[in-house]
């Protein structure tokens, strides 16, 4: 996926356990990255976005990721669009669902406390080795060194969509342009696939973005406008 990928498990196992259940978690993340790399030929959404795999044809995980996409699109009033770049692309659920199925896997085989980081789109549930939630450190969207947030959690999925790395890479695809406005966007709620993708869509509106993410049920959210102003929902559990 271009990033680093890091699981961190705070529970109590065996070594050999706990480097079991991490190399299930890379994996996942190894499949998911063949599968769904728009930078890879052979990849089935390559093949898929040229016509050779047809959607009879596709796997579970690509009919699962078509849909979800297509609900975005509704949700998000057409700003979440995988074809915004005129090719299939979805990249901006892609990486935080395949971190949410990863972090669902632990929670199964019985490691409640753990930290699935997939390039700053973060899971989190239970408490942290030190038994305290588990702090999630928002990047600084000018200052890579420093960060503007900390949120503290037991529960609970962090996406952020930001320009300071790849720029002005997400479009707004009502304009066909890129999207500006936004500096950084961040989402948390319950599902980190939805998050990852609400804040994508938010960094396409632009500043317009900020009334959308309000009127948002169950993911709070912050971000930094060009001119360097930060916004939060109220109920952000943010920490010192």
């Amino acid at each position: 996926m271009g990033t680093a990928i890091t699981v961190d498990l705070a529970d109590d196992l065996p070594a050999a356990r706990a480097a079991e259940l991490a190399d299930q978690v890379f994996a996942w993340m190894r499949e998911v990255d063949a599968r769904f790399s728009t930078y890879k030929p052979d990849s089935e959404v390559c093949r898929f976005d040229r016509g050779e795999v047809l959607l009879s044809e596709a796997s579970a995980d690509l009919r699962f990721v078509l849909e979800s996409c297509a609900d975005l699109w509704g949700a998000t009033d057409g700003f979440f669009d995988a074809y915004a770049t005129g090719r299939f692309d979805p990249s901006g659920f892609v990486k935080g669902w395949a971190a949410q199925v990863a972090s669902d896997r632990l929670l199964a085989a019985g490691a409640a406390n753990h930290c699935v980081n997939a390039g700053g789109d973060v899971r989190v549930r239970g408490l942290s080795p030190s038994g305290e939630p588990w702090r999630i450190g928002i990047r600084h969207p000018w200052d890579p060194t420093a960060t503007c947030l900390v949120l503290a959690a037991t529960d609970l999925a962090v996406a952020t969509s930001g320009v300071y790395e790849r720029g002005r890479h997400v479009l707004d695809p009502r304009r066909g342009a890129p999207a500006s406005g936004l500096r950084s966007v961040t989402v948390v709620g319950s599902d980190l696939g939805v998050a990852d993708a609400y804040a994508t869509a938010a960094l396409a509106m632009g500043t317009g973005g900020l009334n959308w993410l309000a009127r948002r049920d169950g993911y709070p959210y912050a971000a930094i406008t060009d001119n360097a102003r930060q916004h939060h929902s109220p109920n952000l559990p943010l920490t010192d």
